[in-house]
């Protein structure tokens, strides 16, 4: 049950209404949204542990694992990242798309929070452009 029944009916008869162009800008809009969530939230936590330890790579990991908690997400961010690789190479190429390198690096400095949205906001581009 929702709080807000007449706001989401709103919000879902909006983006029904909207034209295929609309509904494609508003699904950018919200990538670069969550490019740029993906990358201040993610270093909000892992700034302050380089301030206080340096790039300290065993007790990173030891952190990481630390308890079964942490190491599921520690497991699903490493699977993540390898189905976001294989989903990159394989969609980009199928897309025609340049530069495919740019989201692997973006994986490995900062996470799948940055790369996936990248990825799917300039694949939605070159799909606007066919």
């Amino acid at each position: 049950m929702s709080l807000f029944p007449e706001k989401e009916k709103y919000a879902l008869t909006q983006i029904k209404n909207s034209s295929d162009k609309e509904k494609n800008l508003m699904i950018q809009y919200l990538y670069l949204i969550l490019c740029v969530l993906g990358t201040v939230l993610p270093y909000s936590q892992f700034f302050p542990f380089l301030a206080e330890h340096g790039f300290n790579v065993p007790l990173f990991m030891q952190q990481l694992f630390a308890n079964r908690i942490s190491g599921f997400f520690g497991f699903d961010v490493i699977i993540s990242s390898i189905v976001l690789w294989a989903f990159v190479l394989t969609e980009g190429q199928r897309q025609q798309m340049n530069h495919l390198w740019i989201y692997l690096i973006c994986n490995l400095t900062v996470g799948v929070s940055l790369s996936l949205p990248l990825f799917l906001y300039m694949r939605e581009r070159r799909i606007e452009q066919q």
